[in-house]
């Protein structure tokens, strides 16, 4: 593959940043990558690995003549990041962000960008329960999604470039409008995160069962709810805080199938259960039909696999 930009910027050097660098040096997308990480702790980390070509002590340093500048930070810092790196940008530079929230970072972000510099919002829909500058791998975007989320009046060639780096580290592209946005992953995120932690809260409040039984017996259900409560307790409440529309939107929704269910299980009411159960398998058969998971046992995981 052949270079599409000649230094790009990462602040924040988590997952998906550390993913980033790594997908970029694997195909020489990138001419140099520099990086900038709040926590000194982090900055040093990345620099014992080798993380970036670069690892800068300020984010005006990391952003300075860089033609893409990606906001890899909890949704809630975005804004602050923003008004640093605002007077350092390069003009034609690209900034874009990485945030599972797209309407608040769009209000966050953008009062702060320079004329003549184009930002592009978006969304890798990829991860781990993994965090920090040594979680990253280079095909964690192989065959996920990428959401951009452009403003209108956003230059179309900027866009496109954009889009050629993301599809050349694996991932797919696709546009969508900012508060749809927000409704889908509301739905296909963020409640089910919510969901998961209240499992696991539930678990761990019931004292009617050990925490001894509960580590040794979690079957496949429960064992799942806690590697997606191990997630990144920062970006994850920002995520709540910032989606909070959506999000409470399905949680209502969610609360009203639940009260249904229930009926049907006080009542004996097993034809309804079973209708309800295989209308949902059908959703599992379409993210497999997708290509977005595998039917293979244990989903897909073997002992010591990389999640």
């Amino acid at each position: 593959m052949s270079l599409i930009y000649n230094r790009v910027a990462l602040i924040g050097l988590g997952l998906i940043a550390g993913s980033m660098a790594h997908a970029m040096r694997e195909s020489g997308l990138a001419g140099e990558i520099t990086g900038h990480a709040r926590s000194e702790a982090t900055r040093d980390t990345a620099r014992e690995i080798g993380l970036c070509d670069r690892i800068c002590d300020s984010a005006a340093e990391a952003v300075a003549g860089a033609d893409l500048v990606v906001l890899a930070v909890p949704v809630g810092a975005m804004g602050d990041v923003a008004a640093e790196i605002a007077p350092h940008l390069a003009p034609g530079a690209t900034v874009t962000d990485v945030g599972s929230v797209k309407q608040a970072v769009i209000d966050a972000v953008g009062p702060h960008i320079p004329d003549g510099v184009h930002f592009i919002p978006g969304h890798p829909l990829a991860g781990t329960e993994h965090s920090g500058p040594r979680a990253g791998f280079a095909s964690l975007f192989r065959n996920r999604w990428w959401l951009l989320t452009p403003l209108p009046g956003t230059d179309p060639g900027a866009v496109d470039r954009l889009s050629g780096l993301i599809a050349a580290m694996g991932a797919k592209t696709d546009r969508m409008e900012p508060g749809h946005h927000d409704l889908v992953l509301a739905v296909t995120s963020h409640a089910p995160h919510l969901i998961a932690y209240t499992m696991v809260g539930v678990a761990d409040h019931l004292r009617r069962v050990t925490d001894e039984e509960v580590i040794q017996y979690s079957a496949a259900g429960f064992r799942d709810f806690t590697r997606i409560a191990a997630s990144d307790p920062t970006m994850w409440r920002d995520v709540f805080l910032h989606n909070k529309e959506a999000t409470l939107d399905i949680l209502g929704r969610f609360t009203e199938e639940l009260f249904v269910l229930q009926r049907a299980i006080r009542m004996g009411d097993g034809e309804q259960l079973f209708d309800y159960f295989s209308r949902t398998r059908a959703i599992r058969r379409g993210i497999i039909e997708a290509g977005q998971d595998t039917d293979a046992p244990d989903f897909g995981r073997t002992p010591g696999a990389r999640p």
